[in-house]
């Protein structure tokens, strides 16, 4: 149950062991913070693993009859019953923020977690947080990053912001899908003038050799320059591949260079 990382990950992981798998996804497609078109690489790839992906549904309940298991979910408003071995839920967490006394100390929170500003301050200025439970990107690198953050700023008197940091991630499916920078969605948001450049693995040499060339490497840009805003690789080895952009753009190296 659950249409992200993890679950695209097992449900794939799952049915190469050999398990029978069906994927349960609330939204119209997997991955939701990805871009569709790469997003519906991975799509193909799980469906070529033969996980049978139902989309647009919405997760009802579990019965457990005797020994066996029956998961309901409702699709196109009608209801459905699937008898399973096993039920894996990968639908995310909740920030565990509760019992620990912060508003007695002025913090204020959400079930989304701890609210902090760009330098993981809260709303007590004596306090800091970081991590999961102060993040929208919930990665161990992150926690990792914002960690150093923390120090810098609430024992030494830093300024370092949690926006200036450059920060990659990757989906472990085969192929993978991995990202750094904005996205086209977040360039619109936010009116920056970009240009979009698309390279389907299809047209690589080394891809066509390999005998991978499913995927696609996607390019945002400045709009009359050639700095990289943003960049997503869907490929085998796309996670180890992705350090390359992530250098380029936090060292403002452009498309000519």
């Amino acid at each position: 149950i659950g249409g992200g990382p993890i679950g695209c990950e097992l449900a794939q992981a799952f049915a190469r062991f050999g398990s029978q798998v069906t994927l349960l996804v609330r939204g119209a497609h997997l991955l939701p913070r990805e871009e569709e078109d790469c997003a519906a690489v991975v799509h193909q790839a799980l469906e070529g693993d033969a996980v049978r992906i139902v989309a647009n549904c919405r997760f009802l309940g579990v019965q457990r009859p005797q020994r066996s298991k029956v998961v309901h979910f409702e699709r196109d408003g009608n209801q459905h019953r699937l008898p399973v071995d096993e039920i894996l839920v990968a639908t995310g967490r909740a920030a565990n923020v509760q019992g620990l006394g912060l508003e007695a100390a002025g913090v204020a929170f959400s079930p989304r977690g701890v609210e902090v500003d760009d330098r993981l301050q809260t709303t007590n200025p004596r306090i800091f947080a970081c991590g999961d439970v102060a993040s929208a990107q919930r990665f161990t690198h992150v926690a990792d990053a914002q960690a150093r953050i923390v120090i810098q700023n609430a024992l030494f008197g830093g300024r370092k912001k949690v926006s200036a940091l450059v920060v990659p991630r990757c989906t472990y499916t085969s192929p993978e899908i991995a990202q750094v920078g904005v996205q086209e969605a977040e360039l619109r948001e936010r009116q920056i003038r970009f240009a979009t450049l698309t390279v389907p693995l299809a047209e690589n040499d080394r891809a066509r050799l390999d005998g991978a060339p499913e995927g696609l490497l996607r390019l945002h840009y400045r709009r009359g320059s050639d700095r990289i805003l943003g960049a997503t690789l869907v490929s085998e080895h796309a996670g180890e591949t992705i350090g390359e952009l992530v250098v380029a753009i936090q060292h403002g190296v452009g498309l000519a260079r």
